[in-house]
């Protein structure tokens, strides 16, 4: 009997509660008093058990029915949430959006884009990874990511859009106990020849053979950012930071910056994108996170 309960009996179920009445449960839902009254009068049945206590003027929620109505609730809930979600997938929002973020890109930018797009889309599934130099490219050309958040490869294939969002300060940066701390600058390349540089690799065969932002003929290669910022505090290597992840120790005289006698004048920059597909541009969903990280990158504070 309790499989044929139904989504209509439990909302008149929810009215009349709400209501206080079977005349004004029937008013709210367009229907005849005697309609309401039979409808829970069979959900009564159906159930088992008795919701109203009708021996006064008004009818009055019995315990049983004030248990009930909260589990009813729940029920109405969930079934407007499915509605909802079926009447945003025939409109063309993604059930899942899947990204890939280039580990240089700013994490405060990233994780607050990410927590408004949760607020926004609660119930779209959003899948993240972070990767650096040719291995941000692949997933997106291979169609596995929506888009990429692209900066630490210089060049990307003429099928892909590409959106600007933030331009990065790098910097060569060393623990205030290593030799190359103590040189007075600028350095020259023979300076940090002699020195062990840390480098990001690629995870991916796109930039096989190619070199980005390496000076020293000794390097030690290091997959996760953490790791080289872990190394680079041990003194351990030199290398090249995002300004903003080493504000911090800047400040605090754990790390010092090495000024290069052949840097740009305006230091090392590095503009960062968001990148699709041409064939395959982000659906809504997607198209609303790109839009978040310009708007969030736009209030970053500026890298000098």
């Amino acid at each position: 009997m309790l499989d044929g309960v139904t989504l209509d009996q439990m909302r008149t179920f929810l009215a009349a509660a709400d209501e206080g009445s079977f005349s004004a449960a029937g008013r709210k839902l367009g229907r005849a008093q005697s309609v309401v009254s039979q409808t829970l009068a069979n959900l009564e049945g159906q159930l088992g058990v008795r919701l109203f206590d009708r021996a006064a003027r008004l009818p009055v929620l019995t315990q049983a029915g004030r248990a009930l109505v909260v589990e009813a609730r729940e029920v109405a809930g969930r079934m407007d949430a499915f509605k909802a979600r079926a009447a945003s997938l025939a409109g063309g929002l993604e059930p899942e959006v899947s990204i890939v973020v280039d580990v240089l890109f700013p994490m405060a930018v990233l994780t607050h884009a990410i927590g408004d797009f949760q607020h926004h889309f609660p119930d779209t599934t959003l899948r993240i990874h972070v990767e650096a130099l040719g291995a941000v490219l692949a997933p997106v050309l291979d169609g596995r990511c929506a888009f990429g958040v692209m900066g630490s490869l210089p060049d990307a294939p003429p099928e892909l859009v590409r959106e600007r969002l933030i331009t990065l300060r790098l910097v060569q940066v060393a623990a205030a106990g290593h030799p190359l701390a103590a040189l007075p600058g600028p350095l020259s390349p023979e300076d940090v020849a002699g020195h062990v540089q840390l480098v990001l690799t690629d995870r991916s065969p796109l930039t096989q053979g190619r070199e980005f932002g390496v000076f020293s003929p000794r390097t030690w290669r290091l997959a996760d950012m953490g790791a080289k910022h872990a190394f680079l505090r041990a003194g351990l290597g030199w290398g090249g930071m995002p300004w903003d992840r080493v504000e911090a120790d800047l400040e605090a005289g754990t790390l010092v910056e090495l000024k290069m006698r052949d840097a740009p004048a305006g230091g090392y920059l590095m503009p960062m994108y968001a990148a699709h597909r041409a064939d395959a541009p982000p659906g809504p969903a997607g198209r609303w996170l790109i839009e978040r990280l310009k708007d969030t990158a736009e209030q970053c504070p500026k890298q000098d």
